[in-house]
């Protein structure tokens, strides 16, 4: 068989297991994730037919199989495997006490599953992958909570609390998805007080209540919303620093969170390029971490800001 065909024969094959784990799954969402084709993706569909897999195509739905059409337990592969232990740290430290409990509970029934030389791959990982320093608060539920409101389309209502604000303010939201972009947690909700989406960092969420509400709204999926975030054109400053080429690697921990976009050596140093969105003030702030090596080459207007920031902390000593 030829590499084309094993690539073939695997995505059909992991299409026919997708198609048991929901009810419904489009022909686009299949497409982006093998990155082929919609039209690909129907001849799948058709192979998997002509094979004798009950599949049917319902307009605006997607696929799905037959009702009551389901094939034997999965034998998992040893690196799918030894997934589940490192998927197990992930969630423990990305997600709120209670959804890392009913996931790790939803994982030992998957791993009472594993062949025994499976189970102690398995063992092996949990006992050599580590993660420190967990995000989430002992006592927090709100991705659970949130969750909970997607599924069941029900109003939550929360006490946010901007950055420049003291006080926590009071929001109704009909959440729609959340999602996890520059180490920080958010949620996409139509926002009655706004009268318009918002997206909501989840660590300012102060208190929170599922109500017993019905959404009065048809929202469109997560992802319609993120795509439209991408085509707003954001006015961004464009930042250019230089540090001694020693210097450089420490930038690489937080770069990307700052808008990064290229660097060159120019003798014994690095001259650093950032597109960032962020304000000035916020950048400023990061780079005084560095600012004993770190010159700033553009824009003045940073320089200043980092300078006014140096003068207020000497008033203060």
């Amino acid at each position: 068989m030829s590499s084309l065909d094993t690539k073939k024969f695997n995505r059909i094959l992991n299409i026919y297991v997708q198609l048991q784990s929901r009810n419904w799954i489009t022909a686009q969402q299949f497409a982006n994730r093998y990155e082929v084709s919609v039209r690909t993706i129907y001849r799948d569909m058709k192979a998997l037919e002509n094979a004798g897999v009950p599949v049917y195509n319902e307009p605006g739905k997607g696929f799905a199989l037959v009702d009551g059409y389901r094939i034997p337990p999965t034998i998992f592969t040893k690196e799918e495997a030894m997934s589940f232990a490192i998927a197990e740290k992930l969630v423990g430290k990305f997600a709120d006490k209670k959804l890392s409990f009913d996931f790790s509970s939803a994982l030992h029934k998957m791993k009472a599953i594993l062949r025994t030389s499976e189970k102690e791959n398995v063992a092996l990982i949990e006992d050599q992958y580590l993660i420190f320093d967990s995000s989430s608060s002992e006592n927090s539920e709100v991705l659970s909570v949130l969750l909970s409101c997607i599924v069941e389309k029900v109003q939550l209502e929360i006490f946010y609390q901007k950055p420049a604000s003291d006080q926590a303010e009071r929001r109704l939201l009909e959440p729609i998805g959340i999602f996890y972009e520059n180490d920080y947690w958010y949620f996409m909700a139509f926002c009655y007080l706004r009268n318009d989406y918002r997206q909501f960092r989840i660590d300012r969420v102060k208190q929170l209540t599922k109500t017993i509400t019905l959404f009065k709204n048809e929202h469109q999926p997560l992802e319609y919303f993120l795509n439209r975030k991408k085509t707003v054109e954001i006015p961004k400053n464009t930042i250019k620093i230089v540090v001694p080429r020693k210097m450089a690697h420490y930038f690489n921990w937080d770069k990307n969170s700052y808008g990064f976009v290229s660097d060159k050596e120019i003798d014994s140093q690095v001259e650093m390029t950032f597109e960032t969105s962020l304000k000035l003030e916020y950048f400023a702030r990061w780079l005084l971490m560095f600012s004993d090596e770190a010159t700033v080459v553009e824009p003045l207007k940073l320089k200043q800001i980092m300078g006014d920031l140096l003068q207020k902390a000497l008033n203060r000593m």
